[in-house]
């Protein structure tokens, strides 16, 4: 997958006049930051866009990662008892790995076949087109230091 930070701003312009809106140097800012670090939580993003472009409020943050997912640019997931978190790998189904521990996030590609990944026995008259998955244990480093020794 070819990240916002591989592409040239050119591309980025694209993205962004394509979903209805306007360059701006926050949002070049969020995508940056969203790109350079997937799964970040909202907080995050925020660090890394102070250090980009100065001083932001942390509602333009939120606002402009709303705005973003809202139009398809970014992906927002949120594992249970977690924040929210970022990334720019929205074009596909796929799903997340999440350890209990210290919270590492990492893709994984659908788990069947294409779109929606996984059929249910009885969809109930819906037509489903996505699935979300999200596979929980211990990363190796947690796994390592007996972080999952109860």
């Amino acid at each position: 997958m070819i990240t916002v930070t591989e592409k040239s701003s050119k591309s980025v312009s694209e993205m962004l006049k394509v979903a209805g809106l306007q360059k701006t140097a926050q949002r070049l800012a969020v995508i940056d930051a969203v790109s350079e670090r997937p799964h970040a939580t909202a907080d995050e993003i925020e660090e890394l866009v102070r250090l980009e472009i100065g001083t932001i409020s942390r509602q333009s943050v939120y606002d402009t990662l709303t705005t973003l997912t809202d139009k398809g640019l970014i992906r927002r997931i949120q594992p249970a008892k977690s924040a929210a978190r970022y990334e720019m790998r929205v074009d596909d189904n796929h799903h997340h790995l999440v350890c209990r521990s210290c919270g590492l996030t990492l893709d994984v590609d659908c788990v069947v076949g294409s779109r929606p990944c996984l059929q249910v026995d009885d969809d109930r008259g819906f037509e489903i087109d996505e699935a979300e998955v999200i596979f929980w244990g211990f990363c190796p480093k947690c796994q390592a230091s007996g972080a999952n020794s109860n």
